[in-house]
């Protein structure tokens, strides 16, 4: 058996940024089911559309879908269940009174493995971004880009 290589991403959520303003970031474990790990291993995954549940003591990610494993068969997940991350205790209390505050959320970022071999998940605590604040961020990402062709015109 090889030794995976060193944060290998399986899947990243591209939107986060445009959308949120990120605050604070997290490393968590992720609880999976033995098929759940090898469609990841097969990247076969998504987080566009999930976000982080603080219940009780527990953290949970809602709304990603990991894909059935192909040779699975009658012992495959649901794609789309409720997964258990795995934080320590006083990091989730740090974290709740942060989100039970008006505007601020827990989103993942990405799904990846570490250099052990096991499925970690990167969360942030964001901000919702307005309007005028994408516009802004979208403005100077097309300034940054002419200013980069005009660079490699010379």
């Amino acid at each position: 058996m090889s030794k995976p290589a060193a944060d290998d991403t399986v899947c990243t959520n591209r939107k986060a940024g445009f959308r949120f303003e990120i605050l604070e970031k997290l490393e968590c474990g992720l609880a999976l089911v033995g098929s759940e790990v090898k469609s990841l291993r097969d990247h076969n995954a998504s987080i566009e559309e999930a976000y982080v549940r603080v219940d009780g003591d527990e953290l949970w990610l809602v709304g990603s879908h990991i894909a059935p494993y192909a040779f699975a068969n009658t012992q495959n997940h649901d794609p789309l269940r409720k997964r258990k991350l795995l934080v320590h205790r006083h990091e989730i209390r740090k974290l709740r009174p942060k989100v039970e505050q008006k505007g601020l959320t827990l989103i993942p970022l990405r799904i990846f493995f570490n250099s052990r071999g096991l499925a970690k998940v990167t969360i942030a605590l964001a901000r919702g971004k307005t309007i005028g604040d994408k516009r802004q961020t979208m403005k100077a990402r097309e300034h940054k880009r002419e200013i980069d062709r005009a660079m490699r015109r010379r």
